[in-house]
């Protein structure tokens, strides 16, 4: 029996699902954190002293450029969940970029969006 060079279209099913769900969340982690960006009204603190207020406006300076971070880190991961998604579609899913043979199921339902599997990944030993 050969090798098997692609996933089959119930198994390109299942990963779809997987695929969704995990978009689905992404997206909604997006938005709350494009949210959280976005307002700038909701902790204001006009009365408490002006040292405290210092203190404050950097910490919600510094949560805001973390959020903003984590908002860039999640715009990327819904990317490659996308790209997985037209992979899915090409038939071409689950297929190693480098070695051309499949991934294992375990390593993409563990990272739905991998393109290498995890030897490629980690590089060559030593």
């Amino acid at each position: 029996m050969s090798e098997k060079t692609r996933y089959t279209d119930e198994e390109l099913q299942e990963f779809k699902e997987i695929i969704l769900a995990k978009l689905e969340k992404a997206q909604r982690d997006y938005e709350l954190l494009k949210s959280n960006i976005m307002n700038t009204d909701g902790n204001d603190i006009n009365d408490t002293s002006p040292t405290f207020k210092v203190l404050e406006e950097g910490a919600s300076t510094l949560s805001k450029e973390e959020a903003g971070q984590l908002a860039q880190r999640q715009m990327k991961f819904i990317q490659h969940l996308q790209a997985a998604l037209v992979r899915i579609e090409n038939k071409t899913y689950g297929i190693c970029r480098e070695t051309g043979k499949l991934i294992p199921k375990e390593r993409l339902r563990a990272v739905p969006h991998a393109t290498l599997s995890i030897d490629q990944k980690m590089g060559p030993r030593k």
